[in-house]
């Protein structure tokens, strides 16, 4: 009877379980639980371990959990040597000492900081941060003693602090201030990756770290806002979710204490990524296109690439949606008279936008980028305000494409609908 093994492929401490008996070559049978749906409270898993914890290993009736004791279990029971354990008691206990360190320190500060927002959606917490920082400052220090974590060879204490290393990395808190950490970390994916790293940890890794991504992307709005439309097509670009917080200006909803911590500007968009709060919509879309991008393609890296495209976003934010704003706001919230004056330049900024698309499929070159987005929300919004973009043709035929090919264009058209409305009252 083959042991067999109660996982779920993105938990650090089953992926730890996972390439260690990959490593020794012990077979096991997979039962996967889900518990996200419950799955570990149905009765017949509860008789089976009153913890009801994954990972559990069940061997011929011997059932464990707590997946170091699995490791020290299955090298003891199926490894080839002693040298993932060390059957000498002092070397042996270092090793448990690393184990414990994973298990009560380092592991339980990155639950302690991370998992609450995966849950639950909490902001994340400054001072847990902190903790976890020092844990990671300690294991540093601990790598001085020994070529490994444990020892000066390979055991399961590298094993199980790698898995949690990798998940930190994947979580994309910095460690720069570890270099001993950073070091021994690309040792042990070498050292596994013959036994399934990337298969086995390193997906599970980007997998719970999509969720931690997915969950706390809180982008505070109004759908008819230009600037909000090119954000979330952003979004769309680089396909990531956004939790969306419509924020009623009209209401003051911007005024409120808890947004003003946020930003003290009290404007939107507003986006908060894992506590860290942006506004500006140019400036999350560059963010945006810089942190979750697949490729450079939105936000070149190439220096004269990028200065091409901030000018256009610059031109956006100063020129276009500016003088759009200058002539057409009054009119709308403050139901002032046009300013003749203020047409002129409104429509100066349509013939600049005009002459950049002459020789250009797209507004900086001939790769789509988050100026051509942004300045498409601002665009679709002289369309709104029927303005006559048929002077344009160059505008208007980058416009007709971008409104029906653009990432996140039925956003935008959405968003239209409700900026249209208050050019109807």
């Amino acid at each position: 009877m083959t042991p067999v093994l109660y996982y779920l492929p993105p938990s650090p401490p089953c992926r730890a379980v996972l390439l260690l008996a990959r490593m020794i070559g012990v077979e096991l049978e997979y039962k996967m639980l889900n518990v996200m749906e419950g799955e570990q409270l149905k009765p017949e898993f509860v008789e089976l371990n009153p913890q009801h914890t994954i990972p559990t290993l069940d061997d011929h009736g011997l059932v464990l959990w707590e997946s170091r004791v699995i490791l020290a279990y299955l090298v003891s029971a199926y490894g080839k040597d002693e040298s993932l354990y060390p059957k000498d008691f002092r070397s042996r206990a270092m090793v448990d000492q690393r184990l414990h360190f994973d298990l009560g320190t380092l592991y339980q500060r990155v639950v302690d900081y991370y998992f609450p927002t995966i849950m639950v959606g909490a902001h994340l917490d400054q001072t847990k941060k902190a903790k976890l920082a020092e844990a990671l400052g300690w294991f540093d220090a601990m790598l001085k003693q020994y070529q490994w974590a444990a020892a000066n060879h390979f055991t399961i204490a590298d094993v199980t602090l790698c898995v949690t290393v990798s998940q930190i990395e994947a979580f994309e808190f910095d460690l720069h201030p570890y270099p001993k950490v950073r070091a021994w970390l690309a040792k042990c994916k070498e050292e596994l990756e013959p036994h399934g790293y990337q298969d086995i940890n390193q997906t599970g890794a980007e997998t719970l770290a999509g969720l931690f991504r997915r969950e706390t992307m809180d982008f505070y709005y109004l759908p008819g806002s230009a600037p909000c439309r090119a954000v979330q097509m952003t979004a769309a670009a680089v396909g990531v979710e956004l939790n969306l917080k419509l924020t009623n200006l009209m209401a003051g909803e911007h005024m409120k204490p808890e947004f003003l911590k946020l930003n003290p500007q009290h404007c939107i968009p507003t986006l908060v990524d894992n506590g860290f709060s942006l506004w500006e919509s140019r400036a999350i879309m560059g963010y945006l296109a810089e942190k979750y991008g697949k490729d450079d393609k939105l936000y070149p890296k190439d220096p004269q690439k990028r200065a091409v495209v901030n000018q256009r976003l610059y031109f956006d934010q100063g020129t276009l949606y500016q003088r759009f704003a200058d002539y057409f706001y009054p009119q709308v919230f403050a139901k002032q008279a046009p300013v003749p004056d203020n047409e002129k330049k409104m429509l100066d900024a349509l013939d600049f936008l005009n002459t950049f698309l002459k020789d250009s499929k797209f507004v900086a070159g001939d790769e789509l980028t988050i100026a051509d987005l942004s300045i498409l929300a601002t665009v679709s919004s002289y369309d709104v305000a029927k303005v006559d973009l048929s002077k344009y043709p160059n505008v208007a035929s980058w416009y007709a494409r971008l409104r029906k090919e653009a990432p996140g264009a039925d956003v935008n058209e959405a968003g239209c609908k409700e900026f249209a409305k208050y050019f109807e009252k």
